[in-house]
């Protein structure tokens, strides 16, 4: 029989994990991050950096357009960072149709509280929906969102096999048909920490069996320093809550503490100050005008809520959620006995409020304590104005309707009060006090001031 060239094609042999575990290792993979937001485009671009090529998801068009221009709308993101991953491949798309191309699928979607203070996974929900007729054998899944345990295993993936297509299912094991595979990994973002950099922070791991954890473990190895394997879904997800609830519970601890203190005339920051010099068996925590930020505020009710579920009351962990809740009105509070004091009425002062953002030095409203004093005390009768470096105007969210734009930081004598509500580093503070007529300071931002025009709260 004559030679004609022709080279006989062998079955292969590779599965649909060996494959994306491959293009993994040889930084071929396709990443697809869902939600471009505080959490989702920082882990966007640490990706890029490892040259993969990233594919930003969003259902919000002008955050898309920004990207897709190489634009920011995160102040410690430059359009730098944007237009250097653009050149690794990073691109935006509202079109969820292009979750078929992807060989990882991060979800990093708002988890917020309904207005029962119950567990709001609205925003999980309509992406595992969206994905899901775009899923394929061999993608990786994994949430990033915070939540209660038995999120992943009882909603996210009866929802992805629900809607997936020919009844792909997810995947434990890669003896059986193939599948996908689904991992939670939570997020542990700092914003405005720039003491740890992000590939030394561990990354948690739990997934829905070992194949799953062999994937996830590759992928986040290339950004992470250090990933921390646990045994299933629900361990990662309580992990995440323990951290923040920990947190919750300390800065709740300080927050009651700081009002003992005031009326036994003792200064807490002093106290605080002089405990941190033990070297054991001592963390300092700050008091504040409330809690802020997407995780630390909500958690405890994600978990709260669950535990009913087994009959179980968490107390201690409530008691902390209602003491931090409780701050703002103790801040509105003490602003109109400070004004008392003064002779004045809250109804009818000018008040001009410090700070949007729930910490310093950062762009974040997300359940900032902020937003509930200025309307606690324009529900008084105050004529309230805000200054803020990071927000030039506010609008409508979640759970306010402001729509509010910044005034200039002059003439501070014309407002009978100016609250600090975040201690940015850019204001003059020692400028703030001689100018004012009277200073209400949640943060100790007056720290090492005298005056007797200062109230600290």
């Amino acid at each position: 029989m004559a030679n004609t060239g022709a080279t006989l094609a062998l079955p292969s042999t590779t599965t649909p994990h060996a494959a994306t575990l491959g293009r993994i290792g040889d930084r071929t993979a396709r990443v697809g991050i869902i939600g471009m937001g505080y959490v989702g485009l920082p882990l966007a671009l640490l990706f890029s950096e490892q040259r993969f090529a990233v594919t930003g998801f969003d259902i919000d068009p002008a955050k898309v357009e920004t990207l897709n221009a190489a634009g920011s709308y995160i102040v410690r993101i430059p359009g730098t960072e944007i237009a250097q991953a653009q050149r690794a491949g990073f691109c935006a798309t509202a079109d969820f149709q292009a979750i078929a191309g992807m060989d990882a699928v991060i979800i990093c979607v708002p988890t917020p509280l309904s207005e029962h203070h119950e567990p709001d996974l609205s925003f999980i929900e309509q992406t595992a929906r969206a994905i899901a007729p775009h899923l394929r054998a061999g993608q990786l899944i994994v949430l990033e969102s915070t939540t209660y345990p038995g999120t992943t295993e009882e909603v996210l993936i009866p929802l992805l096999e629900a809607g997936a297509p020919g009844g792909l299912r997810a995947a434990r094991t890669t003896d059986a048909e193939p599948g996908f595979f689904v991992a939670f990994s939570p997020e542990r973002e700092d914003p405005g920490n720039d003491q740890v950099a992000r590939r030394d922070i561990p990354k948690v791991i739990g997934a829905y069996g070992a194949p799953a954890g062999e994937l996830a473990a590759a992928l986040y190895s290339t950004i992470f320093n250090t990933t921390v394997p646990v045994s299933s879904p629900a361990v990662a997800e309580m992990t995440k809550l323990l951290e923040n609830i920990y947190r919750c519970v300390n800065i709740a601890l300080v927050n009651e503490l700081k009002q003992l203190c005031q009326r036994m005339e003792i200064d807490l920051f002093e106290v605080i100050d002089a405990a941190k010099t033990k070297p054991f068996g001592f963390q300092a925590f700050y008091p504040g005008p409330g809690l802020g930020g997407h995780c630390i505020p909500i958690d405890p009710f994600y978990l709260s809520w669950k535990a009913k579920q087994f009959d179980f009351r968490t107390r201690f962990i409530e008691l902390a959620g209602e003491v931090n809740g409780a701050m703002p009105y103790y801040v509105v509070e003490q602003t109109i006995e400070a004004l008392n004091q003064r002779r004045k009425a809250l109804n009818g002062s000018r008040v001009l409020v410090l700070g949007l953002s729930y910490k310093r030095d950062i762009d974040d409203l997300r359940e900032s304590p902020s937003l509930p004093i200025i309307e606690m005390l324009r529900a008084r009768g105050a004529e309230v104005c805000y200054h803020d470096p990071y927000f030039a105007q506010v609008g409508r969210g979640r759970h306010y309707d402001l729509n509010m734009r910044s005034t200039p930081l002059v003439d501070l004598h014309q407002y009978d009060c100016v609250l600090i509500a975040t201690d940015h580093s850019d204001y003059d503070y020692p400028a703030i006090v001689r100018d004012a007529q009277l200073v209400i300071d949640t943060r100790n931002a007056t720290k090492g001031l005298e005056s007797n025009n200062i109230v600290r709260c």
